[in-house]
């Protein structure tokens, strides 16, 4: 009897907090699956049950094919840098946290994930700017000539890819930094007894060691990378000032679908396919952790 009181407490206790997260998470994502199966206009009392015909259109769709390239683009070469330059980083702050100047390199490197999206880009935009941005400047002193970053599709990619690493960086570093603290010392010392090198203790012990924080933070730096929007719709601008022109993502497709062409139906498709695209990324992080955990 006391044992089923504290499991109706408990559930008691937790019930507001689960209505409200099924009415902020669970209830938009439940809607919008039921949108993607209308023919939802804004400008239009008459909304039909479609069925699957926005996905169809999608897979014609040159802009969200251009769209999803941009984003894949963008998502796996943050992926690619932020990952072995987060744990080099870490490494190296977890071996110096005797200096007085720990703390000053983790605060350095953390900034960039905490400081607003909108001003870090338009900070970055006058770093890329073709006649005045440092960037030209100083590739001028070694007679490379100047390029436009933000006109160029290919070199606008890039900007974005920078831009996102950077401010991934930080969140990345200091997971580690934790997993460093984590690793049993003991290693490292019989690894110095044996004669191997600090390089060699990094290659051989911490990065398999490491391996579920590489995990988690591969899945987490892929899935935000998937969700960009802000740095492309401020960096990539064109000239006139419209948004994210040179480079075009997933989110920034959508919201013109949505409030610009005013069809939220099909910009509910292709949201349900951004959530298809992070449920696969979350199952494969689920997946390699049982894998690794059973065999431990």
């Amino acid at each position: 009897m006391l044992k089923r009181k504290r499991w109706i407490f408990a559930m008691l206790a937790i019930l507001p907090t689960l209505a409200i997260f099924a009415y902020v998470r669970m209830y938009p994502i439940a809607d919008t699956l039921r949108l993607s199966l209308h023919k939802w206009d804004i400008l239009s009392k008459k909304k039909p049950f479609i069925g699957l015909a926005n996905f169809q259109e999608l897979m014609g769709d040159r802009l969200f094919q251009e769209a999803l390239l941009n984003t894949t683009i963008i998502a796996f070469g943050v992926l690619i840098i932020t990952i072995p330059l987060a744990m080099v980083l870490a490494a190296l702050i977890f071996h110096r946290t005797r200096s007085r100047f720990a703390g000053f390199y983790e605060t350095a490197v953390f900034i960039p994930h905490v400081v607003s999206l909108v001003p870090a880009a338009m900070a970055w935009k006058w770093i890329f700017d073709a006649r005045l941005g440092p960037l030209n400047a100083f590739l001028g002193l070694f007679g490379i000539q100047p390029q436009a970053w933000l006109f160029d599709p290919v070199l606008s990619v890039i900007c974005v890819i920078v831009l996102c690493s950077w401010q991934a960086l930080g969140y990345a570093v200091l997971i580690y930094i934790v997993g460093f603290k984590s690793l049993p010392v003991s290693l490292y010392e019989a690894a110095k007894l044996d004669g191997a090198s600090g390089p060699q203790s990094f290659w051989h012990l911490s990065i398999p060691m490491l391996k579920p924080i590489t995990l988690y933070v591969s899945v987490v730096t892929l899935v935000s990378g998937f969700n960009v929007y802000a740095q492309a719709f401020v960096l990539a601008s064109d000239a006139q000032g419209a948004p994210g022109r040179q480079v075009r993502v997933l989110v920034l497709d959508m919201l013109e679908n949505s409030f610009r062409n005013y069809r939220v139906g099909y910009a509910a498709s292709e949201a349900v396919v951004l959530l298809a695209i992070v449920l696969v990324l979350t199952l494969v992080q689920f997946t390699l952790l049982r894998e690794k955990g059973a065999r431990a």
